[in-house]
């Protein structure tokens, strides 16, 4: 099983930037929240401040309003000295009102009450009584005057008819109102600050956190590690695929489309779908619930059959997924029947050196007792027999690569105490190549291997097989008869299946299936029947003709 493991920091794949991840990311999120406290904090403080002015000039303009609406302002209007009545009423309201200034004015905006009384009978400065003495407005402005920049409400004095007698003007000096404004921003500023500190102290948190996600990796790495990723992926001759923890195809080598896919067919259509549906029996759901790797299980994938291993991946102790690798099971048989045939052919040698050393140890023993004619007679005799054997397979096979196997099968009987017939009537007129003579060969050589076995258990004399073989006509036709004790219809139903055996052992079971798989490719068959001597005849039978290409 995979487990994904979090990197130390140490040996990184690429030279460290001037800056890591880690510290680019507080850096630039530090930056953005001070940009956004910057500008939200100028946005409130004006919005602050246009709402503290705007509630004074309405206050300035409330208190005018009422001044000038009071009946013992506008009879002393008619007064020889208006002044010395009006000071009098506006002074305790001034100081109630916390108003810089209240003054009155009449229409040619000489002052009747002022807070410094010295500067009564002077003309008001400004020059913005114009709307409410000509137009008879109420209106708020911002002027300059005898006591310096300030925010006044203008309002018209009128006498019961309606007639404009003179101006109110109470106001409040814009340092006075900044002021305010100061001490109302100072916690908002305050305010602003710590969210500004919180938003740098939860930059530093998102940034180790995404960096301990990334294992500790720098963009780089990561990148480097994406491309050599896909460069193995990419060039494995082994079919991969991964699912991530709810069985959803996130990954696919070239090797897996392969197998998987017909020239017509896309992957993309597949891609973030569920494994099921691509391929329904592929056991990755099982391995995603049971956490349990599954090894050399034979399935079938699209149009092939494959041997597949399937290992779940591990995240801080849990399944994050899953990954399958396959092979086509034609690839790995062919490695297989290269082996056999090295098995085969180290077996023929074998046991001619165990004939050739027993036939050394018996002139040996001739010739120390004296019995030179006799062994004489027994090397001729051998010699015979050898010259007999290649002389009846040069006569029946022209092939020399069919000669050698069967020299190499019966020297491997000869040792065993089998006896292989050759029939009489067996004959190969025609040498073969490539796939054809790679069928012939591992058929034959598997048949025969599968005789031996069935016999050697007889006792001896009872050890007898039967070869013949023929290639007149369209077919090349292989029968093998031995004296074993047979196969059950039970076992003759599952006997040309992968791994399996009559012996139950394991690592066996796989000639026969071998066999009947080329064979197929060649357009022929490998068929059981009932033998003559009493136990298994195979009958493989190959057209001359067809099947696959010679590689």
């Amino acid at each position: 099983m995979f487990h994904l493991h979090k990197a130390n920091g140490k040996g990184n794949l690429e030279p460290k930037a001037a800056l890591s991840l880690k510290s680019k990311m507080i850096l630039l999120i530090s930056l953005l929240i001070l940009g956004i406290f910057i500008l939200f904090t100028w946005f409130l403080h004006s919005f602050i401040s246009d709402t503290i002015e705007d509630q004074v000039g309405k206050r300035a303009l409330s208190v005018a309003k009422s001044v000038a609406n009071m009946p013992e302002i506008r009879s002393a209007f008619e007064l020889n000295d208006p002044a010395s009545v009006i000071q009098e009423i506006v002074a305790p309201i001034q100081e109630e009102t916390d108003a810089e200034f209240i003054v009155v004015g009449n229409k040619e905006g000489v002052r009747y009450s002022h807070p410094n009384p010295e500067r009564i009978g002077e003309k008001m400065v400004g020059g913005d009584n114009t709307r409410a003495l000509q137009n008879g407005e109420a209106y708020v402005s911002q002027s300059k005057g005898s006591l310096g920049l300030s925010i006044r409400g203008k309002v018209p004095v009128r006498d019961e008819a309606g007639n404009i007698l003179g101006v109110v003007s109470v106001g409040f000096l814009s340092e006075d109102v900044q002021s305010i404004i100061a001490n109302q921003s100072k916690s908002l500023w305050l305010t602003m600050l710590g969210i500004v500190v919180l938003g740098v102290a939860g930059a530093i948190f998102i940034a180790y956190h995404i960096k301990r996600l990334l294992f500790n990796m720098e963009p780089k790495d990561i990148s480097y590690l994406l491309l050599q990723k896909e460069a193995i992926l990419q060039s494995t001759h082994e079919g991969m695929i991964a699912v991530d923890h709810h069985g959803m195809i996130i990954m696919m080598n070239k090797a897996a489309k392969q197998v998987l896919f017909r020239e017509d067919e896309q992957f993309d259509q597949f891609l973030g779908k569920s494994i099921n549906r691509l391929i329904p029996h592929a056991g990755l759901s099982e391995v995603l619930k049971s956490g349990k790797s599954q090894y050399d299980k034979e399935m079938i994938f699209g149009e092939s059959i494959v041997i597949v291993n399937q290992v779940p991946v591990y995240m801080e102790g849990k399944v994050a997924g899953a990954v399958s690798t396959f092979r086509k099971k034609t690839e790995i048989e062919h490695v297989t029947r290269e082996l056999q045939q090295i098995k085969q052919y180290s077996n023929a040698q074998r046991a001619q050196t165990h004939e050739f050393a027993n036939s050394l140890y018996t002139i040996l023993g001739l010739l120390q007792l004296g019995e030179h004619e006799e062994a004489i007679d027994f090397i001729k005799k051998k010699r015979n027999i050898q010259e007999n054997q290649s002389q009846i397979l040069t006569q029946h096979a022209a092939d020399p690569v069919v000669q050698g196997l069967l020299q190499g099968k019966i020297n491997q009987a000869n040792e065993l105490g089998v006896t292989i017939s050759i029939h009489p009537d067996s004959q190969l007129n025609h040498t073969y190549h490539g796939n054809k003579q790679e069928a012939l060969i591992t058929g034959v050589g598997n048949m025969l291997e599968n005789a031996l076995e069935a016999v050697k258990s007889n006792q001896e004399g009872e050890r007898q097989i039967s070869l013949f073989f023929t290639d007149i006509g369209d077919d090349i036709v292989v029968e093998v008869d031995d004296s074993g004790h047979g196969i059950s219809e039970e076992a003759a139903a599952h006997i040309f299946e992968q791994g399996y055996s009559t012996k139950g052992e394991e690592n066996r079971g796989i000639g026969l299936a071998l066999t009947r798989h080329i064979v197929h490719k060649q357009g022929g068959q490998i068929m059981l029947e009932e033998g003559e001597m009493g136990g298994a005849c195979f009958v493989m039978i190959i057209p001359k003709n067809g099947g696959d290409s010679d590689e």
